[in-house]
């Protein structure tokens, strides 16, 4: 192994896709800045994904063969605490990095000392790695300095293969909380954003790739979301924010009672609304989407026919 520490840790958890594994793989192995390890925790892939990563012949690459957990959060902190960079860079094993990414911000980082992480603005491509034309498609800004309010507004939005942070900063605040299946990247961010300025690049550099074979549940992120803001309202108690998190919270219920309702977990549902009736009562306008589809589950079949078809026709009306 060399002996002298990299600049950067670029971590790449994986688990199969081995359809998108290579491009991800040599988007690192294009960049401009070379002083870099590439540490790659496998969460148990099968057979031929583990055939691709044994050929990978180069010496800044490491791979950790770990059992299958499904939790991509504890398999990308094994891969943390190997690293020796000062400065840790994630990567999606589907996503893409444009060659220049890493020199970019690193060069910005050393120029702003006092920040302590970076990222770029991003965009979402298909499979095949092209740019995705939607009618919802919208561009994120980068900002830079002390963005924890933007984050919590939805004013700007950070990939996790856009991150760069200093592993300093990571040693003193944690890594990734793995009791969270999803959304434990925001939960990181927040905590970022809470102690650090961070350093926006304000320039494509990242490719955010969407494809059939994303996993995830819509009940374990509104889960998850939830409880990212409930630990960030228990370090906020008291502060500036803490009204923004509290409403924020009790949207989270609410939309996990929605959920919950449209999956036809009606018991679920109705827990959630009385578990968050304390913290959420004086948001009203919360909680009449999760209402009304918990009505709906128990409305009979046939008026529940009734309302899809009134909504089908309105749908085609506003066309």
């Amino acid at each position: 192994m060399n002996t002298v520490p990299p600049a950067v840790s670029v971590i790449v958890p994986s688990f199969n896709r081995l359809e998108y594994l290579p491009p991800a793989i040599e988007s690192v192995l294009a960049q401009t800045f070379t002083q870099w390890e590439l540490i790659i925790a496998d969460d148990g892939s099968a057979a031929d994904t583990k055939r691709y990563l044994q050929s990978l012949d180069d010496p800044r690459i490491r791979v950790i063969w770990l059992p299958h957990s499904g939790r991509p959060s504890a398999v990308s902190n094994v891969a943390i605490r190997e690293a020796r960079g000062d400065y840790i860079a994630f990567l999606d094993s589907d996503d893409l990095w444009l060659p220049k990414k890493l020199e970019t911000q690193l060069e910005s980082l050393r120029r702003h000392p006092q920040r302590g992480w970076s990222y770029t603005k991003f965009a979402m491509v298909d499979g095949s790695g092209n740019p995705m034309v939607t009618a919802n498609a919208r561009e994120w800004p980068a900002p830079s300095g002390w963005i924890l309010e933007e984050l919590l507004r939805e004013a700007t939005v950070i990939a996790q293969p856009s991150v760069m942070v200093s592993r300093k900063l990571i040693e003193q605040l944690g890594a990734f909380d793995e009791e969270l299946v999803m959304c434990y990247d925001d939960e990181l961010w927040f905590r970022l954003a809470a102690h650090s300025e961070i350093d926006g690049i304000e320039e494509t550099l990242t490719l955010v790739r969407r494809h059939s074979l994303h996993s995830g549940s819509d009940i374990i992120a509104w889960r998850d979301r939830r409880r990212v803001f409930e630990k960030a309202l228990r370090s906020e108690r008291g502060g500036r924010l803490y009204p923004l998190l509290h409403r924020l919270r009790a949207q989270m219920s609410a939309g996990l009672a929605k959920s919950q309702a449209r999956s036809g977990k009606r018991i679920h549902a109705l827990a959630t609304i009385l578990a968050g009736f304390p913290h959420s009562w004086r948001y009203p306008k919360c909680w009449l989407g999760a209402l009304f589809a918990l009505a709906a589950t128990y409305a009979p079949t046939p008026l529940r026919n009734i309302v899809r078809r009134h909504r089908h026709t309105r749908r085609r009306q506003s066309l």
